[in-house]
C-alpha cells in the first residue's frame, strides 16, 4: 500500500517505513505526527482524491529537525561596481512513515523505542 502526500507545498509518494525530508513540521522529536493532506491512496484498489483522500492520513514519526545545505544567490553587475550575496539554509524535518491509516483511524503504532548505547566497562587492574 502507498499514499501520495502533501506538505510544504511539494508532493511525496510515500510506503510505511520510508525515510524522507520535508519542509519544517511542529513536533518533538520522537513524537507521532498525522498528515491528513493525502492526494491517492494505492493499493489493489486506487482511491483519487477530488482534491484529498476523505478520512485517510499518514502516521509519521519525526526522526530529526536540521539544516540544509547552504544556497548561495550571488548578483553582479559588471562594471558597476555593483555585488549582492546572500545565502539561506532550510529548516528540515526528518520523517518516518509509520502507517498509512483509511477511514478516519487513529495510529496504532506508537513511536520506535531508542536503541541504547553498550557502555564498555573499564579495564580492571586484575593483571598485576
Amino acid at each position: 500500500m502507498f499514499a501520495v502526500i502533501k506538505t510544504g507545498g511539494k508532493q511525496y509518494r510515500v510506503v510505511p517505513d520510508d525515510v524522507l525530508e520535508v519542509g519544517k513540521i511542529e513536533g518533538e522529536v520522537g513524537s507521532i505526527v498525522q498528515l491528513n493532506e493525502v492526494l491517492v491512496v494505492g493499493g489493489d484498489t486506487p482511491v483519487l482524491g477530488v482534491p484529498t483522500v476523505a478520512g485517510a492520513s499518514v502516521a509519521v514519526e519525526v526522526l530529526d529537525h536540521k539544516r540544509g545545505p547552504k544556497v548561495i544567490a550571488f548578483k553582479k553587475r559588471r562594471r558597476k561596481n555593483s555585488r549582492r550575496k546572500r545565502g539561506y539554509r532550510d529548516e528540515i524535518t526528518v520523517l518516518r512513515v509509520s502507517e498509512i491509516l483509511t477511514d478516519g483511524a487513529k495510529p496504532t503504532k506508537g513511536p520506535r523505542p531508542k536503541k541504547e548505547k553498550v557502555a564498555k566497562e573499564p579495564a580492571t587492574e586484575a593483571a598485576e
